[in-house]
């Protein structure tokens, strides 16, 4: 199928025929598409860099809207998830016609099994070895203005263990450094990483095969939370019911999908690293410069006409949101293995995914959502989960954040809490230590709200606040129809967030849950911005060291963090447009001019 043309009969392509810029531009460009409310995949038709080199058509926001992404499934992530719970509960065949249909069923089964072809495939039209090879070729963008470099950002990664056996499809970012050497970053939780290990304690070479584009569905594919051990690749058959098509590669012994746009090919020497990044990553701020494995690139391989695939990573909301929305959709039942008495699970967008999850529950006995949250914190990719909030089957619709946020601040106490421990994700950056760190969990299962507190005016609570410490800025209060109304404080950060709680817990009778904001290495906060100040929440901070608890009150210290609270780590900058760059853009059409937009999502900071 051609899905280029799938999404152009459906309206949902728009093409783009100005010369646009490898460095910012087309991904400035699509990042600010992603974020409209009627968002399209962009085709960039000539593409170029400063020197005027020109190079393939580049395709962006391919998953950049539901239905694009319904497209590219085949069917709605729902149906496909009633297929997985199918298969995880199958009923006894009551009849003769039932039993037919059961055997039907299992014979097509043999389809997700994917097919080796022999001889070369599409991917392989023109071939590229030894010193022809040159990634400095491909259109690989530079996202933001402080990245390290071009990074391949939707890369297919076919890596296998070191006996064979098992294959595994992931999605990492690829920065690269010259023209035969591509950086590795996989992170120490991926099959990836595991398999590398392998071939290092063995001290040999990790074959590994980097395909672009092709079917989308791969791309999705790549990222999907499967239980470690199976491949990828078999979840791609179940959804099209046809076996993914594959063809080895030339110079190592990865297969890749047959119909890729390009292919590249090499070995990871796993006794080199290099320095990686920075890179402004879906965290929406910049991963550290760290040591990661190099491959060096002993091949590449493209159709004679190949389109580019690359993706765009940021503050939300982006193509991720779209990606996520329908793995979010077709695990749950995976997730009810775990959990059986999960009703649904919901992951905002602004919560960057493992950041924040609303969670539901059939509660049978007390304490249940709090067994849940361990639960949740012990399975697979869950693990990773930051921030989880559990309400019972009564709740409203978890895709209704306004209800479901009443519902939670109408029960909420000190005792919803559950404060714990255990791995984050690699990308985090507010955890005093890499990859692990405080997590928090939030029964709203049960009314455990102590008291309601006594709403002042945002006048004059900012009036006695300031009365005991000019440091605080600014407030803003929301949900103050609820019992646990949320009052977010913009502070100057001249010593430690609970010393000043400590002092305005003179007034603890006007409220009852305060967060507090800091600005700092170009991060501006918007109080009446609701939906960014979320994602700056859940980003910043590490609920074993940033909560406190007094008299009831509860402070979420989401400020910047530095020497005064014992923070070692580097604070990272968020990611920002730079502003000459999309005014370049709006100056060639490429880009339409809204402020209202740039504002909301919070484009140059």
């Amino acid at each position: 199928m051609n899905y280029i043309e799938i999404l152009r009969q459906n309206g949902l392509l728009r093409e783009i025929n100005e010369p646009t810029d490898i460095d910012l531009e087309i991904a400035h460009a699509s990042y600010i598409e992603v974020k409209k409310a009627n968002s399209k995949a962009l085709l960039f038709k000539n593409v170029v860099d400063k020197n005027g080199k020109k190079y393939p058509p580049v395709l962006t926001n391919i998953f950049g809207s539901f239905r694009a992404t319904e497209l590219i499934l085949g069917k709605k992530p729902d149906e496909i998830a009633g297929e997985i719970e199918a298969l995880l509960k199958p009923k006894k065949p009551q009849n003769f016609k039932e039993k037919i249909d059961f055997l039907g069923y299992l014979f097509s089964m043999r389809k997700i099994f994917t097919k080796k072809l022999s001889g070369r495939g599409a991917c392989q039209e023109v071939i590229n070895l030894g010193e022809s090879v040159n990634l400095l070729d491909l259109p690989a963008l530079k996202t933001w203005e402080l990245d390290g470099g071009a990074f391949i950002t939707m890369g297919q990664v076919y890596t296998q263990s070191l006996d064979g056996n098992l294959q595994n499809l992931g999605m990492y970012r690829l920065q690269i450094y010259d023209k035969n050497r591509l950086g590795m970053h996989w992170q120490i939780h991926k099959d990836g990483a595991n398999f590398f290990n392998e071939y290092k304690k063995a001290g040999l070479k990790m074959p590994v095969s980097v395909a672009i584009g092709g079917d989308p569905l791969y791309i999705w594919c790549a990222q999907a939370p499967l239980p470690k051990g199976i491949f990828e690749l078999l979840l791609y058959g179940f959804i099209r019911k046809s076996p993914a098509k594959l063809v080895k590669s030339l110079t190592n012994d990865i297969y890749v999908p047959h119909d890729a746009d390009f292919v590249i090919e090499g070995f990871v020497d796993t006794a080199k690293f290099e320095l990686e990044g920075p890179f402004g990553d879906h965290t929406g701020f910049y991963t550290p410069i760290l040591p990661f494995p190099v491959m060096d690139v002993t091949a590449i391989t493209h159709k004679k006409e190949p389109i580019f695939a690359a993706t765009v990573v940021g503050k939300p909301p982006l193509e991720d949101k779209f990606m996520g929305h329908a793995t979010e959709r077709i695990f749950l039942p995976l997730l009810r293995t775990s959990v059986p008495e999960l009703v649904d699970y919901n992951m905002p967008e602004n919560g960057v995914f493992h950041n924040l999850i609303l969670a539901k529950l059939n509660v049978l006995y007390p304490a249940h959502a709090k067994q849940a949250m361990h639960a949740f914190w012990g399975v697979g990719q869950m693990s990773f989960v930051k921030h989880a909030i559990f309400v019972d089957e009564n709740a409203p619709s978890l895709g209704d954040f306004d209800a479901i946020s009443s519902y939670v601040l109408n029960r909420f106490g000190t005792k919803s809490m559950l404060i714990s421990e255990g791995v984050c994700d690699q990308l985090d950056h507010a955890s005093p230590n890499a990859c692990f760190g405080g997590k928090l969990g939030i029964d709203a299962t049960a009314d455990f709200c102590e008291f309601v507190p006594e709403i002042l005016s945002d006048e004059l609570l900012l009036e006695k606040f300031r009365a005991k410490s000019d440091e605080i800025l600014g407030l803003q209060q929301y949900k103050t129809d609820t019992k646990s109304p949320v009052c977010v404080v913009k502070i100057s950060k001249n010593r430690r967030a609970d010393e000043i709680f400590r002092e305005i817990l003179e007034f603890k009778e006007h409220f009852k849950i305060l967060i507090f904001f800091s600005e700092c290495n170009g991060e501006k906060v918007q109080l009446n911005n609701l939906y960014m100040l979320i994602w700056r929440l859940v980003n910043h901070i590490d609920a074993l060291r940033d909560i406190y608890v007094k008299d009831g009150r509860v402070l979420v210290d989401a400020s910047i963090k530095g020497r005064i609270d014992g923070f070692n780590r580097e604070w990272p900058k968020q990611t920002d447009c730079t502003k000459a760059v999309v005014d370049e853009l709006i100056k060639k059409g490429v880009v339409k001019n809204e402020p209202e937009l740039f504002s909301k999502f919070e484009i140059f900071g």
